[in-house]
């Protein structure tokens, strides 16, 4: 976790520690919040709006499509997976239902480095959270993973301090 802001150049961190520093200004939780994204294969640094982070990180949300929900569903219920899909398919139909399938699966073959829908939120909500919550605010630091790698997107968060920022990873 030190690494990172150890791998950061200089100006990086500075960057880094005058957003932290910006976002103590801030009364609460809005839209323009920023999130640093440092993709480490080009040692790249950058600042997206917290309403933005979806468009510049988009979640993958495949396996909460109706027809997969829907399908789980079922499963859970107990109804077997055959009287289970066709379900699906008369509810949805078979064209709507296998293509939901094929999207799931060409996320998980592709992968997406463990950023689901439900990660998202949680930061969302964990962000809200800390800049709801009185004393200083930590900025995050979303970490990407490098291409083809198993390992997920990890998420830091950076505490403003006069001294080298600090961080907790998460």
């Amino acid at each position: 976790m030190a690494e990172i802001l150890e791998a950061l150049t200089p100006r990086q961190r500075s960057l880094l520690q005058n957003w932290a520093g910006e976002l103590q200004m801030v009364p609460g939780w809005g839209g323009n919040l920023p999130v640093a994204i440092l993709e480490r294969c080009w040692l790249r640094l950058r600042r997206v709006p917290i309403e933005q982070l979806a468009l510049a990180l988009p979640p993958d949300a495949s396996a909460d499509a109706p027809e997969l929900v829907r399908y789980r569903t079922w499963i859970a219920a107990g109804e077997p997976a055959w009287s289970a899909q066709l379900r699906c398919w008369q509810e949805f139909g078979q064209p709507a239902c296998q293509e939901a399938q094929r999207h799931f699966w060409n996320h998980q073959d592709r992968g997406n480095h463990g950023w689901t829908l439900d990660r998202y939120l949680a930061f969302l909500a964990e962000y809200r959270r800390w800049m709801e919550a009185d004393g200083h605010k930590p900025i995050p630091l979303v970490v990407l993973a490098r291409t083809g790698a198993p390992e997920p997107h990890r998420i830091e968060w950076c505490w403003p301090s006069p001294t080298p920022m600090r961080h907790t990873g998460s």
